[in-house]
């Protein structure tokens, strides 16, 4: 499969096979006699698993060791769990962090709700922040 076809059938740039195949997540593709990338059908699914894994939020680093588990013969299923589980865990710090920031807002902004020119000092750029 050329890789025109290829970027088709899976929603990807040629560009971005190009860099997928530098990175090590896509076998070097053989070539055909006048120079063309030759993907065999099954780079189909692991272009879409690759995009399945960022779509997680996984990067293409996890994903390659992933990757490589796999092509190593080895099932890369324990290895998924746990990076899985670090991303939750990821999601959850950044989820904590936004909503304390959303009630640091909310008080700044309930604060300024009337807000008082005249009550600020020649000092204070504005006192409701």
């Amino acid at each position: 499969m050329r890789i025109g076809h290829l970027a088709d059938a899976t929603g990807t740039t040629t560009k971005a096979l190009r860099f997928y195949e530098a990175q090590g997540l896509l076998a070097l593709a053989a070539r055909t006699s006048s120079g063309y990338r030759d993907y065999p059908r099954e780079t189909v699914s692991r272009i879409r698993f690759i995009h399945r894994g960022q779509a997680a939020g996984l990067t293409l680093a996890q994903i390659r060791q992933i990757l490589d588990l796999r092509d190593r013969g080895q099932p890369p299923c324990t290895h998924v769990q746990g990076l899985l589980q670090t991303r939750l865990d990821e999601i959850d710090e950044q989820i904590s962090k936004l909503t304390a920031l959303r009630d640091t807002i909310t008080a700044l902004q309930e604060h300024a709700a009337d807000p008082d020119p005249a009550g600020c000092s020649p000092d204070d750029i504005c006192r409701y922040l």
